[in-house]
């Protein structure tokens, strides 16, 4: 495929203004630690908003997607659509607190809420298995999406992609810091969204589909449309519907959608002015995240069934591509092949640029852990802050090599996602109650990491998970896996809970002073320090079940804007309006819970 002299300049202006902005703040990101990781904590939510959803727009999500729609429908984007209600429940609940934690990473809570030699180990380690190993697996799938574009769009080598776009990413991430990673976000989220936009317009409407009334009746993409699954699919629901609702969004851990709060959202958080920026900043990324941002890729995805109906059309148009990247994903790069001049140049420059944002996102993040975490904990903890920026912007570039080989090894987006969401699967109730309920413990999160990953591992490894899990043959409906693995979890993390010892009195009662989160599940505590002559609890009041009611408004919000969009481009106007309605009348009462609990943005 060749691009025009118009295709060039888009992309050299895009690279040019992105290698700017990191030079350009370098001087300023290098003079200390804060600055690097978290731009001083002065940060407004707008700018931290775009951020995160910049962030979260990589070039393995279109294709995540259309690996999604051509498998299981558009309904099947509720394995991720689910975790809207973490989200919400960080906006109104936990958002405030991480602020008011004013710690560098959220692994430093550790040793915040917990004490002792178990809380010591749990941060370093936590530093190791989500700074480099799980971010090393994240990155290396955005990666490998960024190869599957490169080989059908401009018949690059996988070496040549990694090479290319790594070398400039982990550069501007290097010198810029946390706050080069902001500024440049804000490039890159509008960059990014006019090509997905463009890109879904002009491929809906090119001669081979035929504009959106031919695609929605077309008979291979007639069974596609449901926003909700086939509820007479019992196999179908479960896996696709109930489990993601009822299981999933609050029991895993997957990165950026941590229950509770976590990772490089987290990190934004903490970045903000206060807390209300905290609060706005989370609640305008789920929004964008939600409802405006998945439908350009999406109509991609269905208008791809169209023109490749299967893998074998793919592989027959692009004989070049290795047979083990072959995968319904790569529907979304061929796809763009048919972009005009021009469009072109914008589609690369926006797919380079949701590269560029999430890796440099997750390079800035991962090294936080690294040299908070590890690095000034374990190896030297008289590091100067000249040591460690030097540190961060060397593990900077270890993580990005490493990231860059695995991704030579891997075939699939989804296989990935899935790889990632058991592994998590049973601790994310931990992350949620260990604000609110004083008895949770070091050991509790312990166990509960281990016992996931080694069940996980154990499932995906060995005969056990065919002889539990077999379609045909297993003792239970291969459905049930994750659902197993977070009971199996969530009992063992809760054994060792109630057997271990809860963390000190000392330990205890700092959290509440600093963090004042309130409610029944830390009574005890208060009550005690009381008893003792200590006042630890300011009298503010408990606003949990205010922040509840304001998730659920904010949940139907957010899906009836979803839903009313794609109604509307499936042209069922009677729909699309009630579901406008709605949102209207939930916005309405959103606002009036928000006012009551006191919260104001600007």
């Amino acid at each position: 495929m060749e691009l025009s002299t118009l295709d060039y300049s888009f992309i050299i202006v895009f690279f040019s203004i992105v290698l700017g902005i990191g030079v350009f703040v370098s001087k300023k990101s290098g003079k200390d630690s804060t600055e690097f990781f978290l731009s001083g904590r002065t940060m407004p939510w707008w700018l931290l908003g775009l951020s995160m959803v910049a962030t979260t727009f990589s070039t393995d999500t279109p294709n995540l997607v259309t690996d999604i729609v051509r498998t299981n429908g558009v309904s099947g984007n509720w394995v991720w659509w689910a975790f809207l209600l973490t989200g919400l429940l960080t906006v109104f609940i936990y958002a405030k607190l991480w602020r008011r934690s004013n710690v560098n990473t959220d692994l430093e809570f550790y040793e915040m809420r917990y004490g002792g030699k178990a809380a010591s180990f749990l941060r370093k380690f936590r530093a190791i298995y989500l700074g480099a190993l799980f971010n090393i697996i994240t990155m290396a799938s955005v990666t490998l999406a960024a190869i599957k574009i490169g080989g059908i769009m401009l018949g690059l080598e996988p070496w040549e992609t990694v090479v290319g776009a790594g070398l400039i990413t982990v550069t501007f991430s290097a010198l810029g810091g946390f706050k080069g990673v902001v500024y440049t976000d804000f490039v890159l989220f509008f960059v990014a969204m006019s090509g997905a936009i463009g890109a879904a317009y002009y491929l809906v409407n090119i001669p081979e589909v035929g504009g959106i009334q031919a695609l929605i009746n077309h008979e291979n993409v007639k069974g596609k449309l449901d926003i909700l699954p086939d509820f007479n699919s019992k196999n179908t629901l479960v896996m696709l519907f109930v489990i993601p609702l009822a299981v999933q969004w609050w029991s895993s851990w997957y990165p950026g959608s941590e229950p509770g709060g976590g990772g490089y959202i987290a990190q934004r958080m903490l970045a903000a002015k206060d807390e209300n920026h905290a609060i706005g900043a989370t609640f305008f990324y789920n929004i964008m995240h939600y409802a405006l941002r998945p439908w350009p890729w999406i109509l991609v995805a269905l208008a791809s069934l169209i023109v490749y109906p299967d893998i074998a059309s793919i592989q027959e148009a692009f004989p070049n591509i290795a047979e083990s990247k072959l995968g319904q994903d790569l529907a979304y790069s061929a796809m763009l092949t048919k972009l005009p001049s021009g469009l072109l140049g914008v589609v690369l420059a926006s797919l380079v640029a949701a590269y560029m944002s999430t890796i440099s996102t997750q390079l800035n993040w991962g090294s936080s852990y690294i040299v908070f975490d590890f690095y000034k904990q374990q190896v030297n903890p008289q590091a100067t802050e000249k040591q460690m920026v030097a540190v961060g912007r060397i593990s900077t570039v270890v993580l990005m090599v490493l990231s860059a080989v695995l991704a030579l090894a891997l075939e699939n987006a989804l296989q990935i996602f899935d790889i990632l969401l058991t592994f998590g699967a049973g601790t994310g109730l931990i992350f949620i109650l260990r604000w609110f309920w004083w008895r949770i413990n070091a050991w509790s999160e312990i166990t509960a990491m281990f016992a996931s990953g080694i069940l996980s591992i154990l499932l995906k490894t060995t005969s056990l998970g065919t002889f539990l899990f077999d379609i045909d043959t297993g003792v239970f409906p291969n459905w049930a896996e994750y659902p197993f693995v977070v009971v199996v979890t969530s009992a063992i993390w809760l054994t060792a809970t109630f057997i271990t010892q809860p963390e000190s009195t000392q330990v205890l009662r700092s959290f509440y002073k600093r963090i004042q989160p309130g409610g029944p599940g830390w009574s005890k505590v208060v009550n005690e320090a009381e008893a003792d002559g200590e006042m630890i609890d300011k009298g503010e009041k408990w606003s949990v079940p205010q922040g509840i009611t304001a998730m659920l408004l904010g949940c139907v919000l957010i899906y009836s804007i979803m839903f009313a969009t794609g109604y509307w481009i499936y042209g069922r106007t009677t729909s699309a309006m009630v579901l406008s309605g709605i949102a209207i009348v939930a916005a309405i009462l959103l606002i009036k819970a928000w006012n009551k609990m006191k919260t104001n943005i600007l």
